[in-house]
């Protein structure tokens, strides 16, 4: 069978080594000619496939496409929250009259549960109508909630492991500052992404293994009501003099005028207030049993694209875990996701494998309940025995060209269309 042409697709929040696992796929379907085609980047995700907007990765020059191993975020191809939903069966025919139109019979898409979900519905939309396309997923998210709560379809996904360094290491920072300014801002309120899964702001333990720090770590999970929380702030402020308390985006302090992205997901950076914003003001208004006021930082979107705070465990993760999303489809066909799998015993290693999409299509991971302490405003010691190889013990060294970063800048060049101009039907 002559070679097939390629689309590849990464969607929603992007992470420092997401370009990493785009990089994996592309050099490796550069080593089987007889296999993969023209390899093409979907412009902005399935919203690429339907636009028809496919960017010839393929054409690219190679030191482009290995600049991508530490261009972070989601610049070099783009990324969407665009869902495929039941019941947009013209949205699901476009794909496949593009697939079709462009001897497409590989499909990549790197993404977290609802991404799985999208290339599970187009793999078997294509076989229900005779198209030959390998549909295989390539997990990503900063959350780590793809899987199942034992870790045996995934460990974790690429993208944590850098987050989680980026919190380790932001949270040392915050306690420099607080050490130093603490007769002024004796509290300094941290709030972490992830939604209501407290993966993220967990990490901030690995900032102070020991417990040496005046820190408290609020996962949502937790579900302590903010009376309770300032009794523990205003507990450490007397034993310490300052407290640092991180807390979850997705914390229940009551209403904060949330919005929704496409997936039904809440957009807690783009909603009217902030947890940490009412956090402080509670902490304010009941008034602190030493001077100063409590003040908050509310980190954004650094904490997926900061990639000087990139794991290098986790870059290198990304980039075979798209190798082995490549291997999958040459050699076990479409239905599959790539997973990394943790091996047992001390040392840190890891195998790849497959995990079945339709298995991981909508799951979520939940934090474990037992990686919770019984202060409820801490993590275990399991838990960082899980998170520390994952943040890694290096700097990534990122190329400087006048002191800047030098990033991937991909040449325009598209595929030249061959369907009829098509609207997203979400958007008319």
């Amino acid at each position: 069978m002559p070679p097939r042409n390629v689309i590849v697709a990464q969607s929603g929040g992007p992470s420092p080594v997401i370009n990493n696992s785009v990089r994996g796929v592309v050099e490796t379907c550069r080593e089987f000619p007889s296999v993969f085609g023209t390899v093409y980047g979907a412009w902005h995700a399935i919203e690429g496939v339907l636009k028809e907007e496919l960017l010839n990765l393929s054409g690219q020059h190679p030191e482009e496409i290995a600049l991508l191993r530490t261009t972070p975020a989601a610049g070099s191809i783009g990324t969407c929250r665009y869902k495929l939903k039941k019941g947009q069966n013209e949205d699901f025919e476009r794909c496949i009259e593009v697939f079709s139109a462009h001897n497409v019979g590989y499909f990549f898409y790197i993404g977290g549960n609802d991404s799985m979900d999208t290339a599970h519905k187009i793999a078997e939309l294509a076989r229900s109508k005779g198209l030959d396309l390998v549909a295989t997923g390539v997990p990503k998210t900063i959350d780590n909630d793809v899987g199942d709560s034992r870790f045996k379809l995934i460990d974790h996904t690429p993208g944590y492991g850098s987050t989680a360094r980026y919190w380790a290491q932001y949270v040392r920072n915050a306690n420099e500052e607080n050490m130093g300014s603490c007769p002024a801002d004796p509290v300094l309120v941290l709030q972490a992404m992830g939604r209501k899964i407290g993966f993220i702001p967990a990490a901030a333990r690995l900032a102070d293994p020991r417990r040496e720090m005046p820190l408290q770590i609020y996962l949502a999970e937790a579900k302590l009501p903010l009376e309770a929380l300032a009794d523990n702030v205003n507990d450490q402020l007397k034993r310490d003099g300052r407290c640092i308390l991180v807390i979850s985006e997705g914390y229940d302090v009551g209403k904060i005028g949330e919005t929704k992205d496409s997936f039904g997901h809440t957009q807690f950076s783009a909603s009217e207030t902030t947890v940490a914003q009412i956090v402080i003001n509670y902490l304010n208004q009941k008034k602190l049993p030493v001077p100063g006021k409590a003040r908050c930082q509310v980190s954004g979107t650094d904490q997926r694209h900061a990639i000087v705070y990139a794991s290098s465990v986790d870059l290198d993760e990304a980039y075979k875990v798209g190798q082995k999303a490549v291997l999958i489809a040459k050699d076990e066909g479409g239905g599959w996701m790539s997973t990394i799998l943790r091996s047992p015993g001390a040392i840190y290693a890891v195998t790849y494998d497959k995990v079945p999409l339709e298995t991981v299509a909508n799951s979520e991971r939940t934090f474990p309940a037992d990686w919770i302490a019984e202060n409820r405003i801490d993590v275990t010691d399991e838990f960082v025995r899980y998170a520390r190889p994952l943040i890694g013990d290096d700097w990534v060294s990122v190329p400087l060209v006048d002191g800047l970063a030098r990033f991937a800048r991909l040449e325009m060049k598209f595929a030249d269309k061959k369907c009829r101009p098509y609207v997203p039907q979400a958007y008319r």
